[in-house]
């Protein structure tokens, strides 16, 4: 073949590789989180719409943003910064409506973010089915800006642009409610999720996003699987070569059995270096890592192959090669044979049963769309959108739970929300024992009597919350003034003291006793004072014949609606 062809040829298929991956797209349902923007002021305006979140910044998954919608009175593509800070009329935090096109998406919303927006609409300019926004494959601006980006942004549709538009020019105080709480289903105690990735770090930025949250999260995905409480499972996209061109030297370097599974050249450069098709046997091979360490109840070891294999097999730093490759798969304990045996030939004219699944639950699944973008986080079957970020990933696979079920790592300090700072969250408190049934989540307060020494409170943890159980005079001397006992202990005292009354009471009440009566026989003494509070008056009648108060012939004996208080005498 000619060189002339042969440029021909790479072209053509360069060309036909672009057009599969725009039908694609062109096909793809692009998630859309239904009903997810309220209208809540002005009345008249109040409804419910639909949203498509971006796939950058960090989406508040678990919670929910209120703010007030500001437009601003020019540059209103947000593609150029706006040097001044956008503030609504009222102190809510500000959500800023841009006018979609001029820009990449995420340059108007690093603009917004520097003027101080807590979020970012992107109003459609065209009557369409809503789509992902998503960050630059390639640009040397935003790699400035891509990682700093920390608000949500959202795509919303023409109609619902132009009525916000309109509201804000006729100076109304429209408030709008982004919510994220349902974002990620929670239908139990365990979570499902994705990473759709590639094993080639030869990309640019999208490959150093990639691998960098690969090993910044593999703590957290480590503790979590070996815990139960979440399923993960890796997968790998891979396209086929037209028919036609299965034979060209082209589809031969990019593809394995026979053009059935490809991927591009990772230098895209047909002449040196790496091939496609490296990939694509190692992906197959990160795959088969995962099944076989699945069986052995090892499937978090995936995590450590691939951080492993980044560092010692780079592509990226020319280092790969099967060899180095099976040695990491060595260095983890897992069977060598094995892999091969899942990866089978790739030279073989047949379907590789691994690959052909994983092109099978590329399309979308339920609700979950398909998976156009690499890399793509699916968490109980729901695509993840945003940028992929250890703290921003776990807090919304910890949305993924159901509320009652949630691992301890979803309570730890970095998720927080801090709102038990400001009065206590309006939960119950004890200044003087500094103990609170307030506990900050990553899905905002709670209020929940605590346990403390191993002692439960029990109340509503809003207005009320008491000691309950044996060891409850431990806690903050059981709520006593002097010395707190338990009615068994004063059944004890009595005992003590040789009383012949057969004595009945609730063993489950805490009496408040002078110090001075339980030591009275130790002492030697006659007389034994007693304060007790809240006793059964029958009780009180007891012990009063038997530990007589000096001053007790002078005076009745308190009843059980008027007891000894801190300023009794004695």
């Amino acid at each position: 073949m000619s060189s002339v062809n042969g440029r021909a040829l790479t072209s053509l298929l360069a060309a036909l590789t672009i057009i599969a991956i725009a039908m694609v797209v062109v096909d793809a349902r692009f998630v859309v989180e239904k009903e997810s923007i309220r209208v809540l002021n002005p009345e008249e305006m109040r409804s419910k719409h639909d949203g498509s979140i971006a796939n950058f910044g960090l989406p508040d998954y678990g919670g929910f943003l209120i703010g007030a919608v500001v437009y601003p009175d020019s540059k209103t593509d947000g593609c150029s910064a706006f040097g001044k800070t956008f503030k609504p009329k009222f102190p809510r935090p500000t959500i800023l409506l841009l006018d979609r096109g001029g820009c990449y998406f995420a340059l108007k919303a690093w603009n917004a973010q520097q003027a101080g927006a807590a979020a970012v609409l992107v109003a459609d300019n065209k009557d369409e089915p809503l789509l992902t926004m998503d960050s630059p494959e390639e640009s040397r601006d935003a790699d400035g800006f891509i990682e700093k980006l920390t608000i949500p942004s959202v795509l919303i549709d023409k109609s619902f642009g132009d009525s916000l538009r309109e509201g804000f020019k006729k100076g109304k105080n429209i408030v709008l409610k982004l919510d994220w709480r349902e974002s990620v289903p929670h239908p139990d105690q365990r979570v499902e999720y994705e990473l759709w990735t590639n094993s080639n770090d030869e990309c640019g930025a999208r490959c150093d996003e990639q691998m960098d949250f690969v090993k910044n999260f593999k703590g957290h995905a480590q503790i979590l699987e070996k815990g139960g409480f979440t399923a993960f499972t890796p997968h790998y996209i891979t396209w086929f070569c037209p028919f036609q061109f299965v034979n060209s030297p082209q589809c031969k370097s990019q593809c394995i059995n026979h053009g059935r599974y490809c991927a591009p050249d990772p230098e895209k450069n047909f002449r040196e270096g790496y091939e496609g098709k490296d990939v694509v046997f190692e992906n197959l091979r990160q795959l088969c890592v995962h099944r076989v360490a699945n069986e052995s109840s090892r499937s978090w070891v995936w995590w450590d192959y691939v951080t492993d294999f980044h560092a010692r097999c780079s592509m990226k730093e020319k280092k790969y090669s099967i060899e180095c490759a099976e040695n990491v798969i060595k260095s983890l304990n897992l069977p060598i044979e094995k892999v091969k045996k899942c990866m089978g030939d790739p030279e073989a004219d047949t379907d590789n049963e691994v690959l052909k699944m994983e092109q099978v639950v590329q399309l979308g699944r339920g609700e979950r769309g398909d998976v156009t973008i690499l890399p793509t986080l699916v968490i109980n079957n729901a695509q993840y959108r945003g940028r992929l970020e250890r703290t921003a990933v776990l807090k919304a696979i910890c949305a993924g739970f159901n509320e009652t079920s949630d691992p301890p790592i979803c309570l730890n300090t970095g998720l927080e929300t801090n709102e038990c700072l400001e009065n206590n969250g309006g939960c119950w408190q004890d200044t003087r024992a500094n103990m609170t049934a307030c506990k900050d989540t990553f899905r905002g307060r709670i209020c929940e009597c605590p346990i403390v020494k191993g002692v439960q409170y029990k109340g509503d943890g809003y207005t009320s919350c008491t000691p309950y159980g044996p060891a409850r005079c431990t806690i903050n001397n059981g709520g006593c003034w002097t010395l707190c006992l338990l009615a068994a202990n004063v059944l004890q005292v009595l005992k003590a003291m040789d009383s012949p009354v057969k004595i009945s009471m609730n063993v489950k009440r805490v009496w408040c006793v002078n110090a001075a009566a339980a030591n009275a026989r130790t002492h030697g003494e006659d007389t034994a004072v007693v304060v007790l509070s809240y006793m059964d008056s029958e009780i009180m009648t007891i012990m009063s014949q038997y530990m007589p108060l000096e001053s007790q012939r002078a005076r009745e004996v308190p009843s059980e609606a008027e007891p000894f208080t801190h300023n009794s005498t004695a």
